[in-house]
């Protein structure tokens, strides 16, 4: 073989890559392209590294029939073949990757995470052990060869230093081409990395931006490829946290509107109300409700729980109310039929409101009441700096359909009396101690503050529930109405 001509050595050998090439380009489609995207960068490998194999098998059998080349030569021309193959397969892999990705990046196109994973650290490894072995067996070869060849020099000095020089320049030589194929080994990945990692912090600034437009697409099986999945899986969410937010910002304007904007003008009371929730939306709910000979009805009622669905229960609570309300005779039998379509609704899912209805007439100086479960209001007289309570027995709504309800009356006041009514979000507010707002604070708050109107006096209990709470979260929602009664 060294006594070859380069020329007609290297005919064959061209010769056999030629013939391999237009192979390759007829299988590749088939082998190759044909793939899904993320299968065809390990695909590319091994049919690349085949068809090196196969240049080297067809040159050494072309060599072997030509000039009869031995068995040594042969395994010697193979084994450089595949050598040359394994880089040449390794960089056409990787550029395969690159097209995949940036064909993923064109279309936009996202693809599930992978289920098996090639794990980058595992790939770094099985690379560099295969390089190291190949620069190794290619060196010991040529030594070995060199060194047999070295014993027929014989002992003249100049032959000998010929002969060393010779070997040297031909390691240093096949060191530098193998030490070429590494860089360009390194240089394709890092593209690759560049790529990924690139298109993986843009679409995280624009997450972090708040566009949540894009999503990662899932070009390659590693670590990248796993990342990828998993933020679209985060954007996704992201995506459906935003899409809640604002429908539950748009039912909290919704049940805003459900609400009294303002309370109304009847002579000889003086009214204020509000609802704070704790989440966006509510199971709280007050109404003033106009009867005929110039009467008011209070509502105050407080669904069970809180958040959407509670809203929704309220919602249809309310709309029951106010239906009933056209016909309305007395506070209990509005209860009674309010509480029946409620039952009807509330039996699938166990939800139960509580109600105070407060019905006043101003020309009588008389109140009425039914309370369905719910806390009794509390009237103070300024007169005789006494509180009492507007009582009475009376089962939640939407327990029981059979449910039957009693009015309860009182006859007359003293002017600038105070009634509060509330929800147990009030008194059951907690501190970060853990101790409970309770009745006795608001009627302290109450009293210190009677001779306001009734909107200072429900600033004055709701601002003295805040500070109590401190930093402690609210876990119920708050509403009071405050009736002056003049």
């Amino acid at each position: 073989m060294a006594e070859l001509p380069p020329v007609r050595l290297g005919v064959h050998i061209l010769a056999a890559y030629s013939a391999v090439l237009v192979l390759r380009r007829l299988l590749e489609y088939r082998w190759v392209i044909s793939a899904d995207d993320v299968s065809q960068p390990i695909r590319q490998f091994f049919f690349d590294l085949a068809a090196g194999l196969s240049a080297g098998l067809l040159a050494a059998i072309l060599n072997h029939a030509a000039f009869g080349f031995p068995a040594g030569s042969l395994l010697s021309l193979i084994f450089g073949a595949l050598v040359y193959g394994f880089f040449i397969a390794l960089d056409m892999s990787l550029s395969r990757e690159r097209a995949v990705i940036r064909k993923a990046f064109a279309e936009d196109s996202v693809q599930a995470p992978p289920k098996r994973l090639y794990s980058m650290t595992r790939r770094f490894t099985l690379v560099a052990v295969a390089t190291a072995f190949c620069i190794t067996i290619v060196n010991l070869m040529v030594l070995a060869r060199d060194m047999s060849w070295l014993t027929t020099v014989g002992t003249d000095p100049g032959a000998i230093r010929g002969a060393i020089l010779s070997i040297t320049y031909e390691v240093l030589f096949i060191m530098a081409v193998l030490l070429g194929l590494a860089i360009n080994l390194i240089i394709s990945y890092s593209r690759n990395l560049k790529l990924l990692f690139e298109n993986e912090t843009g679409v995280l600034e624009r997450v972090t931006n708040g566009d949540l437009s894009r999503l990662v697409p899932v070009a390659t099986r590693d670590e990248f490829g796993l990342i990828a999945g998993h933020t679209n899986t985060m954007i996704e969410g992201l995506r459906h946290r935003i899409e809640l937010i604002s429908a539950l910002q748009l039912a909290e304007e919704v049940q805003r509107t459900l609400l009294p904007a303002a309370p109304p003008d009847v002579p000889g009371l003086d009214l204020s109300g509000t609802s704070i929730y704790c989440q966006e939306t509510g199971g709280d709910y007050y109404d003033y409700v106009l009867l005929p000979e110039g009467r008011l009805g209070v509502v105050v009622a407080d669904v069970s729980g809180h958040g959407i669905d509670a809203a929704l229960f309220m919602a249809s609570a309310r709309a029951f109310l106010l239906s009933e309300a056209q016909s309305f005779k007395t506070p209990a039998l509005l209860a009674r039929d309010v509480n029946r379509y409620m039952t009807r609704d509330s039996d699938p899912t166990g939800r139960f409101m509580s109600m105070f209805f407060l019905e006043i007439d101003p020309r009588a100086k008389m109140l009425r009441w039914v309370r369905a479960g719910h806390e009794p209001a509390v009237v103070y007289d300024p007169v005789r700096a006494t509180f009492c309570e507007l009582g009475g027995e009376g089962m939640a709504m939407g327990v029981m359909d059979a449910a039957e309800y009693r009015d309860y009356t009182q006859q007359g006041w003293a002017p600038g009396s105070v009634i509060v009514i509330g929800t147990d979000g009030i008194t059951e507010t907690r501190n970060i101690a853990g101790e409970f707002f309770g009745a006795e604070r608001v009627r302290q708050v109450v009293r210190a503050n009677a001779s306001r109107s009734a909107a200072g006096i429900q600033s004055a209990v709701i601002e003295a529930v805040q500070t109590f709470r401190g930093q402690a979260p609210q876990e119920d929602d708050v509403t009071l109405v405050v009736v002056k009664l003049m």
